[in-house]
């Protein structure tokens, strides 16, 4: 009939925009933080897109125009930036961060850091699945990323022997490797500069790198000489290239300097030489701290390659040993005095900790040498038999940091560790490395942009390890999350007064959980001992 149809029409007519309305309202999402008014700064090294962030479930759930959305948590990101969180890919938190006080790792949440790469320089367990358990057991701020050392596992099949393995050791050498690869390791460590590394030659590296390589991962290595003590920097350089071309994995040359005023302005040949490598095809990055000073132990610095250390006896009785015992400490006094000065003499070296006097840390070895009224080499064995203190060692060049800096394979890392508040003088990088590169070398000096800086230390590092959902803002991805205001990043801590928090992270998510909030930090243990895939 006409007046049911045209009643019908009126009826449609009316719920329509009802039954519209009822299902916009249904499609509205909802999340579990939703971060609003946002400058995201992906991590790709693009400049920042306005934009709000959806985070459900430990992860990016939405990113893009979000405003009918409901949430748990809402916060107003006053046009700061958003970006994903920091990665440092050379860490040696892992030895601290078991530690109850430490576990939330306080120091590196407040740089920005949700994720660290552990077990550097040919060092960690070789069990690294008793050590995931032992890091998990009781929680921990950031994520951790295993590798598995060179040194670590010579030693456990060889022990601290100066020789090549035979052919049956290297195969148990290859079985650990493989053992820890099928734990998830990241790839293989390698610290060729200490003792047992340094006993290596370069083709048993490249058969345990094979290993690692079977399995997707890296190799990455303290080279063999950052200065002159042995072949020579660019030709340490050049042997990483080498066992990441013959192994077809990835290489990085860690904490990447040219070490010591013999070697300043040798950046640029170090540089020249990846690009060439880069050039034809190899996988081979870097990694850096944005420091003047490195750190080390005072024995390896002085005596590297298992130079036999003077015992305290010997050198207050020197009048009266034997001609072989003397010959031990002559010959520990040439090779420290030349490596003193390789160092750029004894007031460039601080000490660091020193646990037989706590009263030296903090002073110079020139400092201390004049106390006790005595040549610093002298000085520096006398401390290094009773205990080697770690160091802090002033032998870099601003010239030679921004050269590398620059080049868009560098990643940034800390070559810290995690100690507690007051314990010894630490470099300060434990505290301040990434907040001092946006801070000296981005908003200062201009050396390379912001986005830069953060590609350096977000996708760049994701995409080198293997990290497929960290290290970028996108849907899908692992809600690893910083907030800040550039302008407000500060490296609090110095030489002279290194236990100093950085400042300016107004938000810290690690899988989707604030560590810090508002600018305080939260009890949150969220972080997870990652596995390759």
């Amino acid at each position: 009939m006409p007046w049911m149809k045209r009643s019908l029409t009126i009826l449609l007519f009316l719920l329509v925009p009802s039954l519209i309305a009822l299902g916009v309202s249904q499609a509205q999402p909802s999340f579990d933080v939703l971060i609003q008014n946002a400058r995201v700064m992906d991590g790709s090294g693009n400049p920042w897109q306005r934009a709000d962030i959806g985070i459900r479930g430990g992860a990016i759930a939405a990113v893009g125009r979000l405003s009918g959305a409901t949430a748990r948590t809402r916060i107003d990101a006053a046009d700061r930036t958003v970006a994903p969180g920091f990665i440092d890919v050379h860490s040696h938190a892992a030895e601290g961060i078991t530690r109850p006080a430490l576990r939330q790792a306080q120091p590196l949440i407040a740089q920005g850091i949700t994720t660290i790469v552990a077990n550097p320089d040919g060092g960690g367990p070789v069990d690294l699945a008793a050590q995931r358990r032992q890091i998990e057991s009781g929680g921990t701020g950031p994520n951790i990323a295993l590798l598995i050392g060179h040194g670590r596992v010579r030693s456990a099949v060889i022990g601290g022997a100066n020789r090549a393995p035979t052919a049956e050791e290297l195969d148990r050498m290859r079985a650990l490797v493989r053992t820890a690869m099928e734990e998830g390791a990241f790839g293989l460590s390698s610290g060729l500069f200490y003792t047992p590394g340094s006993y290596a030659k370069t083709e048993e590296v490249i058969e345990l790198t094979k290993v690692a390589a079977q399995y997707g991962g890296l190799y990455t290595s303290h080279i063999r000489d950052e200065g002159d003590y042995s072949i020579g920097v660019v030709a340490a350089v050049q042997e990483v290239i080498r066992i990441a071309e013959e192994a077809r994995t990835i290489g990085i040359v860690s904490h990447a300097k040219a070490l010591g005023p013999d070697n300043w302005g040798l950046a640029r040949a170090i540089t020249r030489r990846i690009a060439t490598a880069r050039a034809r095809g190899v996988q081979v990055f870097t990694d850096q701290y944005p420091y003047e000073a490195s750190s080390t132990s005072l024995g390896a610095a002085l005596l590297p390659d298992g130079v036999p250390a003077p015992t305290a006896d010997q050198l207050a009785n020197v009048e009266t040993l034997t001609a072989d015992a003397r010959a031990v400490v002559e010959r520990a006094e040439r090779v420290a005095t030349d490596n003193l000065r390789r160092r750029g003499g004894p007031a460039a070296i601080l000490i660091a900790h020193y646990r037989p006097d706590p009263t030296l840390e903090g002073k110079s070895l020139e400092q201390i040498a004049t106390e006790k009224k005595q040549p610093p080499v002298r000085t520096a064995l006398e401390l290094i038999a009773r205990q080697s203190p770690s160091i802090v060692s002033f032998n870099m060049a601003e010239d030679d940091i921004a050269e590398i800096m620059r080049q868009p394979y560098t990643m940034t890392s800390s070559d810290g560790g995690l100690v507690a508040m007051g314990e010894g003088k630490p470099h300060p990088r434990n505290y301040g490395t990434f907040a001092r590169k946006l801070q000296r070398y981005v908003r200062e000096r201009e050396t390379i942009t912001l986005e830069q800086a953060i590609r350096s230390m977000t996708s760049l590092p994701a995409a080198v390890f293997g990290m497929k959902d960290r290290g970028v803002i996108r849907e899908g991805a692992a809600a690893d999350i910083v907030i800040f205001d550039p302008a407000k990043i500060v490296e609090r801590s110095t030489y002279v007064e290194p236990h100093q928090l950085a400042e300016g992270m107004a938000y810290v998510f690690v899988n989707g959980e604030a560590v810090i909030a508002d600018g305080k930090f939260t009890a949150a243990l969220p972080g997870k001992v990652l596995r390759r895939q």
